[in-house]
């Protein structure tokens, strides 16, 4: 648990993953969307993989990836992370029935791409 501490260390969102897990870059891509810059490390990419992931499963990840840490704290998986942006759907779509007219305002829509996070091997 150590080596998951030191991982995610001074790095505000890291995404513990491996290169071939569809719910990887599901999340990887959600996480990009709310503007965040993630670190992502494909465990198996890296010599010490499966124990970080044995590390990962100590630490209550099931599955093992994608886990999902922000701010050194793990918030979860593919379904927290997916939750998350669910709740904050809801409140935007909240607040946002106050507006008024749609032709009032600026809309931008951002689409995140796969390359918009740093990868770790």
């Amino acid at each position: 648990m150590d080596m998951v501490a030191s991982l995610t260390a001074d790095k505000p969102v890291v995404i513990f993953s491996k290169s071939t897990c569809c719910m990887g870059h599901s999340v990887k891509v959600l996480i990009c969307s709310f503007g965040a810059n993630p670190t992502v490390i494909e465990l198996d990419k890296i010599a010490n993989g499966q124990q970080i992931e044995r590390a990962l499963v100590q630490l209550g990840c099931r599955p093992s990836v994608p886990a999902v840490f922000i701010g050194q704290q793990f918030i979860g998986g593919a379904d927290e992370s997916i939750a998350i942006q669910c709740k904050l759907t809801s409140e935007d779509q909240t607040r946002g029935s106050n507006l008024g007219k749609a032709d009032d305002h600026d809309i931008t829509i951002a689409v995140p791409t796969y390359d918009n996070y740093e990868k770790v091997q």
